[in-house]
């Protein structure tokens, strides 16, 4: 039995909520809001405005404040509970959840590798040693991790990459150790923080 099988079996007691909503076109923003909330809770598009989620406490709640909105801008909602799915059709969607939240692990990878690193490495190069400099890698780092954080709370099937962005994780935060103990040495040393300008 596949790992997106075992997944599914073990969420066919709790069930499914279907949602299927009509929210005017015209202003783009209420749509686009509507679809960003429910993205951000993890729910899964079946297709326009038809949407579905495992039905967990918590996420229940969340997506019922989110349809409760849709009246006020126009539009309706249609709620559908579905304790029991179809077995083939239940591990087509919980692999679909998986490919979601996996392809939301690459791009927090690829934050890491192309994008904390080579600041990194670039202020390295610059020895651009200040506290500043240092605070503000750590700020972006504190950033990345609380993009995993809010992947990690809605991956509820285990979904692939997730290890690998902890690897990832791992390794910022001793390229920001490295640089903040760099900054100690070159303000300990008394020695200039920021290279000097050259005359050109």
């Amino acid at each position: 039995m596949t790992r997106a099988r075992r997944s599914a079996k073990r969420w066919a007691a709790p069930g499914w909520r279907l949602l299927i909503y009509r929210v005017p076109t015209e202003p783009a923003s209420k749509r686009v809001g509507v679809w960003r909330d429910l993205k951000r809770l993890g729910a899964l598009y079946l297709q326009q405005c038809v949407c579905i989620v495992p039905d967990i406490p918590g996420l229940r709640e969340s997506v019922d404040q989110v349809a409760a909105r849709i009246p006020a801008l126009g539009g309706e909602t249609f709620i559908f509970d579905l304790p029991r799915m179809n077995p083939e059709d239940e591990t087509r969607i919980v692999d679909a959840f998986r490919a979601q939240r996996a392809r939301e692990y690459a791009e927090i990878v690829e934050e890491c590798e192309t994008k904390f690193v080579k600041e990194v490495e670039f202020e390295h190069f610059r020895q651009n040693y200040t506290f500043e400099e240092a605070e503000e890698i750590d700020q972006d780092l504190d950033k990345i991790r609380r993009w995993f954080d809010r992947v990690r709370e809605r991956d509820w099937f285990g979904a692939e990459r997730r290890e690998e962005v902890e690897t990832w994780l791992a390794r910022c935060q001793g390229l920001l150790t490295e640089f903040e103990e760099e900054v100690y040495r070159h303000q300990a040393a008394g020695g200039p923080s920021t290279p000097e300008r050259q005359e050109v």
